[in-house]
């Protein structure tokens, strides 16, 4: 698989990244307040280097019962330590007491009138470990955290989504178009989405190139090297923010709202950079509204007919709540931040050192 497109523009920090549950912690935030009734048991759960479908295996195996009776708002990572929630009938509550597990442990218990759903989740908080981290590249990180804090980052896909070899999206491919079938329908639906993330990361690497250019050339040249009216130039190179908003582009109200295509570019762009709406990319598949004009000249280049349905995903997030800490005797760089929904840590740790991780 090709790399993402860096947007920040420093060398490679040399440090060492360890994912597992001593360097790697992740925290599910969740949607709403459960209302403490109803018949859907809710667990707080921590696992160790476990996969939310090998924490459900071992807990469906344990009660007896089919893996699709539990909840869960999202599936985390494998290397590490995660809390989340998941939920089942309340009648396994009795069984579930005398539950023992390595890796897994059952923190607090409370009851909510529904089961929980995919995408029941405000976001993530993360805490991340970094070892042999000298003073120098201590500082630096500490400056790109900043420029982080307040512009965000690129919303790719995490090399996790496609699979220990990377490619599981060509045959995600074949299965989106109707020529390979699977019968587990639980790794069909993976290997479509790992498909139509690659096209995302692909245009989403494109973007950022594109909007590194236009922060490089001249209007004249801008208009001359894309194909845009020079009107539409000026505004692009006008833009402050290093993401360029393009007339035709998909926005959506951040974090929550409606999707709506950008007509008024300048001050779309203008709210994009308070975070007040985003541009989207496409998820591709049926029954999606597609960008136009300018944008849609670059999405279509990505774009593929496939059997299931697509949607739109944020182009760039917002990372709240980033701390850092430097322990010098220890030579650890230790930071916290919190991630919508979807997103992934791992992508934030590659713009922050400038090295592909696992």
């Amino acid at each position: 698989m090709l790399n993402n497109i860096h947007y920040l523009d420093h060398s490679s920090l040399d440090v060492v990244f360890n994912k597992n549950s001593d360097n790697f912690v992740v925290v599910e935030r969740e949607l709403y307040e459960f209302s403490k009734n109803g018949e859907h048991l809710i667990l707080k759960i921590r696992k160790k280097d476990l996969t939310t479908w090998e924490l459900i295996d071992i807990l469906s195996n344990f009660l007896g019962v089919k893996s699709r009776e539990f909840g869960y708002a999202g599936l985390k990572d494998k290397d590490g330590m995660t809390i989340q929630h998941i939920s089942i009938h309340k009648k396994f509550e009795k069984k579930l007491s005398t539950f023992k597990h390595p890796k897994i442990k059952i923190l607090e218990k409370t009851y909510h009138n529904n089961k929980i759903k995919i995408g029941h989740l405000k976001g993530n908080n993360f805490f991340i470990r970094l070892k042999k981290v000298n003073p120098v590249t201590a500082n630096i990180i500490n400056s790109i955290l900043k420029k982080i804090s307040k512009d965000g980052i690129p919303n790719y896909f995490g090399a996790q989504r496609f699979g220990v070899d990377g490619n599981n999206y060509e045959l995600g491919k074949k299965v989106a178009n109707g020529e390979h079938h699977i019968k587990d329908r639980k790794k069909e639906k993976f290997l479509i989405s790992a498909y139509q993330s690659y096209l995302f990361n692909r245009w989403l690497s494109k973007r950022v190139e594109i909007s590194k250019m236009i922060n490089t050339l001249s209007i004249d040249e801008i208009s001359t090297h894309y194909g845009y009216s020079k009107e539409n130039s000026k505004i692009y190179k006008n833009q402050k923010q290093f993401f360029k908003v393009l007339e035709g582009d998909v926005m959506h109200h951040y974090p929550y709202g409606k999707i709506f295509l950008a007509q008024d570019v300048a001050s779309e762009a203008e709210k994009f950079a308070r975070f007040d709406r985003v541009p989207t990319g496409l998820l591709v598949g049926k029954k999606v509204m597609l960008s136009d004009s300018d944008a849609r000249d670059i999405e279509k280049e990505y774009d593929d007919y496939i059997l299931s349905n697509g949607t739109r995903r944020f182009a760039w997030i917002s990372v709240d709540e980033i701390e850092g800490k430097y322990r010098k005797e220890e030579a650890w760089y230790e930071l916290s931040f919190t991630l919508p929904k979807g997103s992934y840590a791992t992508v934030l740790l590659e713009e922050l050192l400038h090295n592909s991780l696992k």
